[in-house]
């Protein structure tokens, strides 16, 4: 039993990465019905940048406050010149838009910084909590830590700032929101803004566990994916609880599933993801899109 305990929790580590990476994929969603195939690159880009404030001499939490405002100001400037001029244009060519943004910006990190693996600081301390049987290492509980505390923020802001509301108001109806005064513009390149800079968080929590190098988020985007679906892709709270399933379930299946083991745990989000578009494509907390005919 304390084994199948181990296995949970250490799920629940990696899934916390995957709900973060998530949350900025379905904030993205919400207030643009856009699907960001670029997210996990802008995620590691905004780590390579941390990486930089930390190897020129920044304490680590200092680094980490300059990354999150500079893919804060990244995740508008993106809106504003690159998808901003695609608004409106079909779905298919938004879609080809992210998928260049995502070969471009990888591309970017590469020739910046190189394909060379670095080593990145774990900002949490070494050792681990024990208890029956049971071991959970600090750094799972700061991942599961620093991601309750991304979702409060997010909530307080959401419920409790104009600026939430406005965004709320936008991401429910954007026409009725400029009707009533409110800048769409300017709250969905805050939108943009606001996900780069949850998706930094992700990334700089999987560096220490991966290394850092230009290709390091691109299973990780595979699991962010299958949580968003799984959640829904217009719940925060969805793809935070469809994150951490998947993490349970991913470790779960390697250590049972003999035939899946450590290879194959990559197929585990593929299964999710065609099941739940099978079975209810709204996903387990989002809301069924009905039309009228």
């Amino acid at each position: 039993m304390a084994g199948f305990v181990q296995q949970v929790v250490e799920g629940l580590g990696a899934g916390a990465i995957y709900a973060s990476l998530a949350l900025a994929l379905v904030l993205i969603y919400q207030f643009t019905g856009i699907v960001n195939f670029a997210q996990g690159e802008l995620a590691m880009f905004s780590t390579y940048i941390a990486w930089q404030c930390v190897a020129a001499g920044l304490p680590f939490w200092l680094a980490l406050v300059l990354t999150l405002a500079v893919s804060f100001a990244g995740g508008m400037l993106i809106e504003r010149v690159i998808i901003r001029p695609v608004e409106g244009a079909p779905e298919l060519t938004i879609v080809i838009v992210t998928v260049g943004l995502f070969i471009f910006v990888n591309a970017a990190a590469g020739w910046i910084w190189t394909f060379l693996i670095k080593d990145f600081p774990n900002p949490f301390p070494g050792g681990a909590l024990e208890a029956a049987g049971v071991s959970v290492s600090f750094s799972t509980l700061g991942v599961l830590g620093v991601v309750a505390a991304v979702m409060g923020l997010l909530y307080l802001l959401f419920q409790h700032t104009k600026i939430g509301l406005g965004m709320r108001a936008v991401a429910t109806n954007p026409a009725s929101a400029r009707l009533v005064g409110i800048r769409v513009g300017r709250t969905l390149a805050l939108g943009w803004g606001l996900a780069a800079t949850v998706g930094a968080v992700s990334g700089v929590l999987v560096a220490p566990l991966l290394f850092l190098e230009p290709n390091m988020m691109g299973g990780v985007l595979i699991y962010a994916f299958a949580a968003a679906t799984l959640g829904g892709f217009d719940s925060p709270l969805g793809a935070v609880a469809g994150g951490l399933i998947v993490g349970v379930a991913e470790t779960l299946a390697g250590a049972y599933v003999g035939v899946i083991g450590s290879d194959l745990k990559v197929g585990v989000p593929l299964v999710i993801i065609l099941g739940v578009l099978l079975l209810r494509p709204q996903g387990l907390f989002g809301r069924a899109v009905v039309e009228r005919a």
